[in-house]
């Protein structure tokens, strides 16, 4: 009677090289965290996806919206300083903006010194719509946000906001990298470009 070759396991390549995220120089835990992190990414999506449906704006309007509602003076309610924000593109958020002072949710000024650029601020209707999506949002973001305690609160904001800083560089490295490395071809096998 034969019996069956054990066949050797295959190794699987890293996925992330960097000894802060390996544990006993495997990425196991990496890949762990990646998983999560989409997971949550997918419900704040749909969050956010249902807050702007809720007042008849698309999800990047919405958080146009928000984040012109919530700057700090007039030198924070430009199209760059929104789009800088939300890591959008100007020409982007220029498009979306007009879209919102179409459908009157905001108002856009000349600024009063700089006349290349405008400021933005929410209309009485941009402001009425917000109000009424407040009683909406809060159990939806008390939910989303229940395991975490203050201090918790804290590091997770540090983190991310960390992440989203470098989050450019990293993709501006994918676009290199799709463009230099042989791709894998129909079955898998490196071919040269």
């Amino acid at each position: 009677m034969s019996h069956p070759t054990k066949r050797p396991a295959l190794l699987t390549p890293l996925t992330v090289s960097s000894s802060n995220v390996l544990v006993d120089g495997q990425d196991a835990a990496f890949r762990e965290l990646l998983g999560d992190l989409f997971a949550f990414s997918q419900a704040l999506q749909e969050a956010r996806e249902r807050f702007a449906r809720f007042i008849e704006l698309s999800p990047a309007q919405y958080m146009i919206l928000i984040a012109i509602d919530r700057s700090d003076s007039a030198n924070d309610a430009g199209i760059n300083q929104i789009a800088q924000r939300l890591h959008y593109s100007g020409a982007f958020v220029t498009i979306e903006v007009n879209a919102l002072v179409k459908a009157n949710y905001v108002k856009k000024v000349a600024h009063p010194t700089d006349g290349r650029r405008v400021l933005l601020s929410l209309t009485d209707l941009g402001r009425t719509k917000l109000a009424a999506l407040a009683d909406f949002q809060r159990p939806v973001n008390d939910a989303l946000f229940a395991p975490l305690d203050s201090q918790k609160f804290e590091t997770l904001r540090t983190i991310m906001r960390e992440l989203a800083d470098n989050s450019d560089r990293a993709l501006k490295l994918a676009g290199y990298l799709e463009q230099t490395l042989p791709d894998q071809g129909e079955f898998g096998q490196r071919s040269a470009k």
